[in-house]
């Protein structure tokens, strides 16, 4: 019995738990991020962001568990991932009349593959400030940013 376990990698219950764990992490975390787009009817949302996360995450443990923590093949696993992720995130980019729209989403789900990417480390404080600066940038600078895409004549009219 041991042996087939063994061959479909769960013989260490230990690192079955560690992995799901990870993963669930790296859901989590995106969360916030895609329930956000999604009550903005984005491109991307809360389907989209968790899935990048735990993909991200799942390929660095998977090439940890492949290559060994310290492989330098770690960075063409990165260098994959990053050209990955920003690869999804360019499909959420619409550009008409000289106008792109989506670049916040498709910037949003780059940071959250990182997000997955650093949980998939072990690197749980760089995912968690990654997943509050992601979730408040979106959320806390959308005001500032639709002050600052006013028409200053339509301010100046409002004064009057």
């Amino acid at each position: 019995m041991v042996d087939w376990l063994s061959a479909w990698g769960l013989a260490d219950p230990g690192a079955v738990v560690r992995h799901l764990a990870d993963l669930g992490l790296a859901f989590l975390l995106a969360l916030p991020i895609g329930l956000y787009n999604e009550r903005h009817e984005r491109s991307a949302g809360l389907r989209t962001f968790p899935l990048v996360a735990m993909a991200a995450c799942g390929f660095v443990i998977v090439a940890v568990s492949v290559l060994g923590r310290e492989s330098e093949a770690q960075g063409r696993v990165m260098e994959g991932l990053i050209t990955g992720v920003g690869f999804i995130g360019g499909g959420a980019i619409l550009k008409y009349r000289g106008h792109a729209d989506g670049t916040a989403t498709a910037a949003g789900l780059w940071v959250t593959g990182a997000i997955g990417a650093a949980v998939g480390y072990g690197l749980f404080d760089i995912a968690a400030i990654l997943a509050l600066a992601a979730f408040l940038t979106m959320r806390g600078l959308k005001p500032i940013k639709k002050f600052a895409q006013r028409d200053p004549a339509d301010a100046a009219e409002t004064r009057r």
